[in-house]
């Protein structure tokens, strides 16, 4: 089948979007059957004259609308439009409320995959698990276990993390603390606490999308604070809170996506900016344990006993059991625990037994040595690699967590790349799933963590290539089109 697109370098709308919405139209009209095999990116592009990354850009857009699905070896096959492939009595598409999140598309198979900030699954120590569960099945509570439970949590467990706060200088006698599942609901309690639409909010920029939809969802007024070597922006910051911010989220230790920390000095000076304000501080704290060069800098809720402390077990134990906890004053617990009892009545309480029992048998301080041992080293090939393979890119690398952020060579797209990247055998989130307010084009997120040393050199290989070529095309003077696709 000959492809014939009416492409307008003039139009507003980049190439690839106008070529993308051309095989959305053939699609939907049933010109292209679910299971046609659409042309590879290279012949395509020659049949076009287009550059390859334009094509793989559209293909890219094509896969995260659902439209079409990417096998690598096997190129990209059309899975039809969605009357095509769902003949529902109701028009789902009418009936539900718009999204207004951008998918990551469909999860890459067979590829090196650095997208997904999550530990490794082969550093789970699976026998010392099923022993604290059987331990804990074995006694005599496991009735009451089984039953309804406080919407604030299971008391043994949330006894022995407030007390462990308060050792650490963390809580003091006026803070409470609530069970959730997991840190991404704690945030979602939050902003149904705080926020009314119309709520100024400052997160920084980049940002976990996660916690930028959440705000997004309840109305919220977003303002993206730039995030630096040590942290945020504070000037930006400062003209924020005078322009009427009500609350600043932040992750001030190996922030998520650019792994950067904020400096001890910084930590005081925006804790005292927010406490001259009287601005609500709500501190991500989910990585701090996974610090591979010791050295831990004071938490903003030791500074500030008003801050809000978020906390998980899910980085550096299990993130598949949902168990996150909220550190904060005790008016705060108790509108938690009102919208907490309202989403699910209370977290899981098999679940939180099993974490207690397997922290206080000693066996999660053992775990979490081995899980630092292993991020030292996988950050130690990150380094390596991205100095060796990456040089005309711009990265810091940091010193804990999960994530390192890379910004590609002017005039590249990292959102562009990332089909071929794909095609090559490797996968990154391009830098515009992050964006608040600003353009993140050149920037993409590389998560390390669930990689071996071995899997993290030769991803970066790959992808070193991948950008070599791309900015090889971006230099030939007869194809102009790849900075703008």
């Amino acid at each position: 089948m000959q492809f014939r697109p009416d492409l307008d370098s003039a139009s507003d709308m980049p190439l690839y979007r106008q070529l993308g919405s051309y095989f959305q139209r053939l699609i939907s009209t049933g010109e292209l059957q679910a299971g046609n095999r659409l042309p590879p990116t290279r012949e395509l592009a020659g049949q076009l004259g287009l550059n390859r990354t334009t094509v793989s850009a559209a293909y890219e857009w094509l896969e995260s609308e659902g439209l079409i699905q990417g096998a690598v070896g096997r190129g990209s096959f059309v899975l039809g439009s969605p009357s095509q492939r769902s003949p529902a009595i109701v028009d789902w598409s009418r009936s539900l409320t718009p999204s207004m999140f951008p998918s990551s598309g469909s999860p890459a198979s067979n590829v090196i995959d650095f997208s997904s900030s999550r530990p490794s699954e082969r550093l789970f120590p699976l026998q010392e698990f099923r022993e604290s569960c059987q331990e804990v099945l074995g006694n005599g509570a496991l009735q009451s276990l089984l039953q309804l439970g406080s919407p604030l949590g299971y008391a043994p467990l949330r006894a022995w993390l407030l007390a462990r706060a308060r050792q650490q200088g963390i809580a003091g006698e006026a803070d409470d603390i609530l069970i959730t599942n997991g840190c991404q609901q704690a945030v979602d309690i939050l902003r149904r606490a705080l926020t009314e639409p119309g709520t100024k909010v400052a997160m920084e920029e980049p940002v976990y999308p996660g916690l930028r939809n959440l705000f997004l969802d309840a109305g919220a007024e977003l303002i993206g604070i730039p995030v630096a070597g040590e942290g945020m922006d504070f000037h930006a910051l400062r003209r924020a809170i005078e322009g009427g911010v009500k609350a600043v989220v932040i992750t001030p230790s190996f922030q998520n996506p650019t792994g950067a920390t904020m400096s001890a000095a910084n930590r005081s000076a925006l804790i005292a900016l927010t406490q001259a304000a009287g601005v609500v501080v709500i501190e991500n704290d989910i990585y701090n344990d996974l610090n591979y060069n010791g050295g831990k800098l004071p938490r903003l809720k030791s500074l500030d006993s008003n801050v809000i402390l978020l906390g998980s077990f899910s980085k550096i134990a299990f993130p598949g059991v949902r168990v996150g906890w909220i550190i904060a004053p005790k008016p705060v617990i108790a509108r938690a625990a009102e919208l907490k009892q309202l989403m699910d009545l209370h977290t899981d309480q098999l679940s939180q037994a099993f974490l207690l029992h397997f922290a206080e048998s000693g066996r999660l301080a053992k775990h979490e040595a081995t899980v630092i041992a292993a991020g030292r080293e996988k950050l130690r090939a990150v380094e390596q690699a991205c100095r060796k393979y990456l040089p005309g890119c711009a990265f810091s690398v940091p010193s804990g967590g999960m994530n390192m952020w890379v910004d590609l060579p002017a005039g590249l797209d990292s959102g562009a790349l990332r089909g071929l990247a794909r095609q090559a055998g490797v996968d990154y989130l391009p830098g515009r799933y992050f964006s608040v307010s600003r353009s993140l084009d050149r920037g993409l997120r590389l998560s390390f963590a669930g990689l071996e040393p071995a899997e993290i050199r030769r991803g970066i290989e790959i992808l070193g290539g991948v950008i070599e070529d791309a900015a090889t095309s971006r230099d030939d003077a007869s194809r102009p089109t790849l900075a703008f696709v």
